[in-house]
Parts: structure tokens; sequence; C-alpha cells
């Protein structure tokens, strides 16, 4: 009877990820949105005016204790839900996985959500994950405030998305790029930048220094290598049987 109890007990107590998410619902009602997911983890989404004062709630408060933000990256959703591989023939808009086959293309996208923030939150004193979601209001100039003052390890994460995306953090104590050149034109990650790029550099031995010029790559449309007919996989090779091996000269066989 008592070991019947203990399991009872047990199997009613609450994960930690049923605690937050109701410690969640309870200190942030309607400000932080759940996202569905089949990861095992909680993510949700909050919005992008009320995101500044949610990052401070979710570092100070005693049942939620964010106090480490482990990684910042930014999204583009450009062709997101409307694109999809074309593995055996080129294509000319892209590359996408995250379509349902079969299904009618989505319509565009709506203002306001074309790029998205991520926010990777980490409470060493309970020991849980928390990922957040802030979409950037304006499509033609993405903006979001700054959590640097909050969580310092997001001052180059945020430098990071900024180069790569184009995302803007308000606020930024250093808004620099990172990781592409000073005079580099556009930002590489974004789904409409040109694989070739905008601008490339050589030495001028005539000038004594790097010069920048218009990119003489001429564009190509690139076709994946994931669909790969190996006779290895006929199926009517499955159940050959195997050679044996061929004797060496002095009579004894392969070993």
């Amino acid at each position: 009877m008592i070991d019947d109890a203990v399991s009872t007990a047990t199997a009613a107590a609450p994960t930690r990820l049923e605690t937050l998410r109701t410690a969640i619902g309870r200190i942030l009602p309607e400000r932080l949105v759940e996202i569905p997911g089949h990861t095992g983890e909680l993510t949700c989404e909050v919005a992008a005016d009320s995101w500044l004062a949610v990052a401070a709630i979710l570092r100070d408060h005693a049942e939620l204790k964010f106090d480490m933000c482990m990684d910042v990256c930014g999204i583009d959703y450009l062709e997101h839900g409307r694109a999809e591989w074309k593995t055996e023939d080129a294509t000319s808009t892209g590359y996408s996985r995250g379509v349902s086959r079969g299904s009618p293309r989505p319509p565009a996208l709506a203002a306001g959500r074309r790029y998205a923030v991520v926010y990777h939150l980490l409470s060493i004193t309970h020991n849980r994950r928390l990922r957040i979601r802030v979409y950037c209001a304006d499509d033609s100039q993405p903006m979001v405030d700054s959590v640097s003052p909050i969580w310092a390890s997001a001052n180059w994460f945020e430098r990071e998305a900024f180069d790569l995306f184009g995302i803007l953090f308000r606020d930024h104590p250093d808004l620099r790029r990172l990781l592409t050149d000073y005079g580099f034109i556009g930002h590489p990650f974004r789904k409409d930048f040109p694989l070739s790029g905008n601008v490339e550099v050589r030495y001028d031995p005539e000038k004594g220094r790097v010069v920048y010029q218009p990119v003489s790559i001429d564009p190509r449309i690139l076709v994946p290598k994931v669909i790969r007919h190996d006779n290895r996989y006929d199926p009517a090779l499955t159940n050959a049987p195997v050679a044996a091996p061929a004797p060496k000269p002095n009579g004894t066989p392969h070993g």
C-alpha cells in the first residue's frame, strides 16, 4: 500500500516543464503566448513593444530566474511555408523544407511577420530553459529593443544578428558589424541576398591597396544534391547472393 501511494504521488508530480508553464501563465498572463512544439521544450512569443519589460521579469522574478541568455539568433521567414525544394531540376525561387507536401501554397507573409529574433534563456537556479521569439514590426527596418543591459552576453549575439540579418537593436551600446568586412554591402543571411554577393575585393598593385568592385561572378542557380540514384539500393539487388572471394594464386582462399 505504501509503494502504491508513493507511485501515485510520483506520477502526479508536475514536471519542470509543466511547472514553468504554470508559473509563466500566472506571472505573465497574456504577455507570453506559447507556441506549439514537439521538442519537449517551452517556446513562447512576445510582442516587440513589451519585450524589454518581459525580459526583466524573466530575469528577476523568484519563480523564473532566467539569469543567462545562452544565444540570440535572427530568422528571415521570407519564403517559409511557401517554397519547396526542387531536387531534380533548377529553381529560381529558393529552397525551403518548411512546407507540407501537397498542401496549397499559403498567402504571402503579413506585414511585420518576416523577421524575428529568437532568444534562448537558461535558469541556473531552477535548471530550466526557455525559448522566446520576438517579431520585428517593420519589415523595411526590422528592429527590437536590445536586452544587453539585462543580459550582458546578448551584446555580441545581437551584433551578429545585426550583421547577418540587418536586424537593428534599439539602445545597443555598440551596434557594429561583427563577422563581415567594414565595407560589406547587404546582410548575407537574408533569404533574398544573392549567393555571389554584391561586391568583391581585390588587391590593386597600382593603388597599393585593396579595392572594392562589383562582383564578377555570373549569377547561376544551384541544384542541391539531395536525390541520388544509387544502384546499391536497387530493390532487385537487395537479395542478390554474395560472390565468394577468388582463391589466391597458391590455391588458398583470401582471408
